[in-house]
């Protein structure tokens, strides 16, 4: 790595928001390590970058070794890692609770929780140790941690749970130069976001279409929150479509 070029690693890097982040992050001179469990979507991700600075490395964030060698990796190559984007994310079918399997709910906070957790474990471990010490971690929270859409209990818990890993990692960090926040984002085009086009249903029990944004906008923010030196911080963020139907909701 050269001394000009941080370097960020982005986990669920092989689409979505973690694509556009990476590319972002890309675009603005960082080195760019992407992570997830599909090699070819990694591998998308890296050719679709001007500047040839992605490179893909497959982990399994609920895999506690797969993550310190995804870590292990990063240093190797680029000798230090700057910032750690906690993207990678599943949702579980919309349906009440109580029809839920375990499998199900597992899933969910398998990945979400246990695997950002996990990430940002190893994000800390590195950080201390490395020279000069310190950098930033940048959760990817969801505004429905707190305006919670119809039958969607256990992601809005645990989106509930990265508020609280944003907030102790915020706190932790401190005698380590190492910042945390969180973005929340609202609508951002995926392909998780798709059924919003058809319609998205409501707290009354509606079905109504719902604008969305551009993932460019939450790369273009991470990019923002990673460029502040590590005496600033943003501890909480909300990027999210001008006209949806979130205030109104919760």
């Amino acid at each position: 790595m050269t001394d000009t070029k941080k370097c960020a690693i982005v986990t669920g890097g092989g689409s979505g928001i973690g694509r556009a982040v990476a590319l972002s992050l890309a675009n603005a001179g960082w080195q760019v390590v992407v992570a997830g469990r599909r090699l070819d979507a990694l591998e998308q991700t890296a050719a679709a970058a001007a500047t040839g600075d992605i490179v893909g490395i497959v982990a399994d964030v609920t895999d506690g070794e797969s993550v310190d060698q995804l870590f292990d990796q990063t240093i190797q190559r680029f000798g230090r890692v700057d910032l750690l984007f906690n993207n990678a994310g599943v949702n579980a079918p919309a349906k009440p609770l109580d029809l839920l399997t375990a499998a199900e709910l597992r899933s969910v906070f398998d990945i979400n929780v246990l695997g950002s957790v996990l990430c940002a474990r190893a994000a800390m471990r590195v950080m201390k140790a490395q020279t000069p010490q310190g950098g930033r971690i940048i959760n990817n929270g969801s505004i429905s941690a707190y305006a919670p859409r119809p039958n969607q209990v256990a992601y809005t818990a645990s989106k509930h749970a990265i508020t609280g890993l944003t907030k102790s990692i915020a706190l932790d960090g401190r005698a380590f130069n190492i910042a945390c926040g969180q973005i929340d984002i609202g609508n951002a085009a995926t392909e998780m976001s798709a059924y919003m086009q058809a319609g998205a249903t409501q707290a009354n029990g509606s079905v109504m279409p719902e604008q969305r944004i551009s993932s460019d906008h939450v790369g273009s923010t991470i990019v923002h929150m990673a460029s502040l030196p590590i005496e600033a911080n943003i501890p909480f963020v909300t990027v999210m479509a001008t006209t949806m139907p979130l205030y109104g909701r919760g």
